[in-house]
């Protein structure tokens, strides 16, 4: 009797100390439950970590390309203007050295040319008035016809053929020796036929005393 009390009393508690010692169910589950949040905290931490730095490269990308595009169109808008500002320069320059190159020669033409229509557009009465001789309105009335036979585009050309011969006059002068000089100046003044034509109106003029031209522009 004493003996079966005994065996069902240590029995039950070695039922009791296996439930102690044995996993409590609730207990596991909330631990893994604890332990699949923390794994999904971290992988949604790191998920954001990995965006930003992708963001962070690909703005970095665009700007890289903003500023080269940026570079090229300054770079190309510069240089336009840096031609531009030497083709107005240049011209310019050029315009100043031609005008003060042709201006006496422009000049003189202009005054042949008017002097002469004036002349030609008198009636006969006051020309012999003004002019004593025949042979002298002969000689205007050709100088008239001449002059005024050549154009515009002539007369350019005449001048820039007059231009070039004294230049190469220069040239030469500074080449050779002086005993040669004399035959290049003969030769550069039968090119000059602008300046033949104010010479002979001006020869014309000193015989004619009654025709008075101011001359504004010295020779």
């Amino acid at each position: 009797m004493e003996g079966s009390i005994a065996e069902e009393l240590y029995s039950e508690s070695l039922k009791l100390s296996k439930m102690e010692l044995g996993p409590n169910p609730s207990s596991s589950a909330n631990d893994k439950e604890s332990d699949s949040h923390d794994v999904d905290d971290l992988q949604h931490e790191d998920v954001p970590i990995w965006d930003s730095s992708d963001e962070e490269v690909v703005g970095s990308s665009e700007l890289d390309r903003e500023w080269q595009r940026r570079h090229d169109q300054f770079h190309t808008h510069g240089y336009r203007e840096g031609i531009s500002a030497g083709k107005e320069a240049s011209a310019q320059e050029g315009f100043n050295i031609g005008f003060k190159q042709s201006v006496l020669a422009g000049y003189n033409w202009g005054i042949v040319r008017g002097v002469t229509s004036a002349l030609a557009s008198l009636p006969d009465e006051l020309k012999e008035k003004l002019i004593e001789t025949q042979e002298k309105r002969n000689e205007f009335k050709g100088l008239y016809e001449s002059v005024h036979s050549i154009s515009t585009a002539d007369a350019l050309r005449l001048f820039n053929d007059d231009f070039i011969a004294k230049k190469a006059q220069e040239q030469s002068e500074n080449a050779e020796a002086s005993s040669h000089v004399p035959g290049l100046q003969e030769q550069s003044s039968d090119c000059s036929r602008l300046e033949n034509y104010f010479g002979e109106l001006q020869s014309l003029l000193s015989e004619s005393p009654a025709l008075k031209v101011h001359f504004l522009v010295d020779k």
